[in-house]
């Protein structure tokens, strides 16, 4: 064990290490103190941005959510709209290859209402009637009293002229579909229930 010091110089200094040492203990107190202090402003601090950024995110994602929402109608609106138009195709192309085969339906009489429905239109007219040579063969004795030309470049149907042999109405069979189609499709449309 040592003993205290009996010299006012060695007094003197140990009561100033003792008070260095109590005044550095206080600031180390302090220290601690602000430390804390400032870690639980920072937590603080900290956690009020976390819910500000939960807050914000929840609020974006909320956003979108509704945009998506709202935009859904007319995405599927525009798929169903796309379905039924590659439905309506489907149809379509296969009624051309329908009546390219000439299949489902009696093909002389669809030239003889043809003919019958041009001379209603135009009673007056002498009518010239172009069709394949195989048509004239065919059908050609079932057409009345109209003048019959062949036209080997005909694929089907026949084309109805004036007597100035100007084109008066195509009934070829394809031409025919495709000047009827947007009536057709429309009907098709509405039995089938696509509209």
């Amino acid at each position: 064990m040592t003993s205290p010091p009996t010299e006012p110089r060695d007094v003197l200094a140990c009561e100033i290490l003792a008070d260095a040492q109590r005044q550095a203990d206080i600031l180390i107190a302090q220290a601690r103190h602000e430390a804390a202090a400032l870690l639980d402003h920072a937590a603080t601090e900290s956690e009020q941005a976390r819910e500000t950024h939960l807050t914000n995110a929840r609020t974006e994602a909320a956003r979108l959510t509704d945009s998506a929402r709202a935009s859904l109608p007319a995405a599927i609106e525009r798929l169903r709209s796309t379905r039924i138009e590659t439905l309506l195709q489907t149809i379509h192309e296969e009624v051309r290859r329908r009546l390219t085969a000439r299949q489902g339906f009696d093909y002389g009489d669809a030239l003889v209402a043809f003919v019958a429905e041009a001379a209603r239109h135009m009673p007056d007219t002498a009518l010239t009637v172009r069709l394949s040579p195989a048509d004239r063969v065919a059908h050609g004795a079932r057409l009345g009293a109209v003048t019959l030309v062949e036209d080997p470049a005909s694929t089907g149907g026949l084309l109805i002229l004036d007597a100035e042999e100007r084109r008066i109405l195509d009934n070829q069979l394809t031409a025919r579909l495709d000047r009827m189609w947007p009536d057709l499709r429309r009907l098709i449309a509405i039995e089938a229930g696509l509209l």
